[in-house]
């Protein structure tokens, strides 16, 4: 994000404070409206020609900055593990804990480990219901798969 005197374009394509079109003018000028208006001049993209500039609050520039750096962050996967034999007060633990991880913009993979080839369809049905508690929160994004000794689905989160 290039700010004030750091844009080298001769001249800008200059949007309001209020989002209002004010066109295409030279640098010098929204500089001078800037300064004017106790205002930062930013440059929203290098890639057009005028670049595209927008007169935004002092100080705003940098929130905005850091909050595109936070929803860049890459998602972080988190693995919760789960028994096919699981009491309701853990289920619901555990389905708290699901939530705000998915809410904090992770992946959550859970993991149900199996004793015996019996318990596949019980920890199927479990994902399944935990994968409906949750559907607010996040995404299925792989199916449930059964491999081996463990039953997994993985989820995204919405937001």
């Amino acid at each position: 994000m290039i700010v004030n005197e750091k844009i080298k374009a001769s001249e800008v394509q200059l949007t309001g404070i209020d989002g209002e079109d004010l066109g295409i003018v030279s640098t010098q000028e929204a500089l001078a409206m800037a300064k004017k208006l106790k205002v930062d001049l930013v440059c929203t993209s290098l890639y057009q020609s005028p670049p595209p500039c927008k007169l935004v609050g002092k100080g705003q520039a940098k929130e905005e900055k850091a909050s595109a750096k936070k929803r860049e962050r890459a998602a972080k996967v988190k693995e919760i593990r789960l028994t096919p034999h699981i009491e309701d007060h853990d289920y619901d633990t555990k389905k708290h804990q699901c939530e705000k991880i998915l809410r904090a913009g992770d992946a959550v993979q859970l993991v149900i480990r199996l004793s015996n080839s019996k318990e596949g369809d019980k920890a199927k049905k479990l994902l399944q219901e935990l994968i409906n508690d949750l559907k607010e929160a996040g995404v299925k994004e792989t199916g449930i798969q059964v491999s081996g000794k463990q039953v997994a689905v993985k989820l995204n989160s919405k937001g």
